[in-house]
């Protein structure tokens, strides 16, 4: 069972997809899509070429842990994701998510120039290495 990784973002989303034992990472990518719509679908697509089984998408939560315009942009999504998918979509807290990419990055000798095109992935990763460290999943 794969389960994939959504950081929704107007421009860029980053996606990762388990390993087939739901263990680790397995790939992480970034797709350049400005129309959610268009997004939900080749994301959708992507879940059904990878055999996922379940989409976590990250919440953009408030630093105080309350619900802004963002989040309501990524409960929108999903909704448009799971009509495209017909998966279950669950939310999780990606709360500095980008701001630990970019940290990431850094530490691996990525020039900050570079990290547009990896961020999001490499946010989305983080996303799902949290859901599948979850013990109550």
């Amino acid at each position: 069972m794969r389960i994939m990784a959504v950081d929704y973002g107007d421009a860029r989303t980053g996606i990762a997809v388990s390993d087939l034992t739901a263990t680790i990472c397995g790939e992480a990518l970034t797709i350049e899509e400005h129309d959610m719509r268009n997004a939900a679908r080749r994301i959708a697509l992507t879940a059904a070429e990878k055999n996922v089984s379940r989409i976590v998408l990250g919440l953009p939560l408030n630093m105080d842990g309350t619900e802004g315009p963002r989040a309501e942009k990524s409960r929108e999504f999903a909704k448009l994701l799971t009509d495209e998918s017909g998966l279950e979509v669950l939310f999780r807290d990606e709360r500095k998510t980008t701001v630990d990419a970019h940290r990431i990055l850094s530490e691996n000798g990525k020039r900050m120039k570079k990290h547009k095109k990896n961020v999001d992935a490499v946010a989305a990763a983080l996303i799902l290495e949290s859901y599948l460290r979850e013990p109550k999943r």
